[in-house]
């Protein structure tokens, strides 16, 4: 398996197998070490890419003006030989990136598979109330500056699911998750992202095969927010992974990995 850091931004990526390029985008909470058993299972038939984003796992926060597409894009230009049109997996805020990559460039996207991705733009929701619970105690975490506190409950929130029991996914699963969203907590807020377009009116022009999935145990209006764009999106199809929540490829691996293989299979005969 490769390892690198992409300058001048030190963006740390790996990367290991051959074949079709498949490239995972982690979520905000995580780092590229979510999709570790994913890289390693799908090497034998795919040409596997993981990294950080600038503020995550090694990749140091750089105090300038950046775009997320942009620097995914840098990533590709150095590890996919030939401009070869890539499968994009994205978690959450991966799956926002995914799609704004999608509509910047689709010559360089062979398909997506989004796994309850968040997307600028997309209808407003009214959090559930036990969601609203744990925000609000996250933000009482985050104005006390306890750290620690903060981890947990976003545990809470995003791992085991805001109407499920608190705790319920166990170790290694949540030693991995405090660590890397512990990471993504103590960096630095420095540096301003360059958005682009709102994403939701333009996913029409999204042409190519998009597969979503949701655990039936993520937070209810993201489970909604998956089945609105399943409709929007003009070549998509909707999984609901029962069991989980919003990390999968954290508690349920083996689960989330076949279904992967089942859909990229599907993504690249579309």
């Amino acid at each position: 398996m490769g390892d690198r850091s992409c300058r001048p931004a030190q963006i740390a990526a790996e990367w290991t197998g051959g074949g079709q390029p498949v490239v995972f985008l982690h979520a905000a909470v995580a780092d590229r070490r979510m999709w570790h058993h994913q890289l390693a299972a799908l090497a034998s038939g795919y040409h596997v890419i993981a990294f950080d984003r600038r503020g995550f796992g090694e990749a140091p926060a750089v105090d300038e003006a950046y775009s997320q597409t942009a620097d995914s894009f840098a990533v590709l230009d150095h590890l996919v030989e030939g401009g070869r049109p890539v499968v994009l997996v994205g978690r959450s805020q991966g799956g926002h990136i995914a799609i704004d990559a999608a509509l910047a460039s689709p010559d360089r996207v062979a398909g997506l598979v989004l796994i309850a991705p968040s997307v600028s733009g997309a209808p407003s929701a009214t959090p559930h109330e036990a969601v609203r619970r744990l925000l609000d105690a996250i933000d009482r975490a985050e104005k006390s500056g306890d750290l620690d506190q903060v981890n947990r409950l976003e545990a809470a929130l995003w791992l085991d699911g805001p109407l499920a029991d608190q705790g319920r996914v166990k170790e290694p699963a949540r030693e991995l998750f405090l660590a890397m969203n512990g990471i993504a907590l103590a960096a630095p807020v420095i540096g301003r992202v360059q958005q682009p377009a709102l994403a939701w009116d333009q996913l029409d022009q999204i042409a190519g095969p998009v597969r979503v999935l949701c655990g039936d145990l993520d937070v209810p209006h993201i489970r909604k927010r998956c089945r609105q764009l399943a409709v929007a999106l003009p070549d998509a199809r909707l999984e609901i992974l029962p069991g989980v929540a919003h990390l999968p490829s954290l508690e349920n691996p083996d689960l989330l990995t076949a279904h992967l293989l089942d859909l990229l299979a599907d993504c690249l005969r579309a």
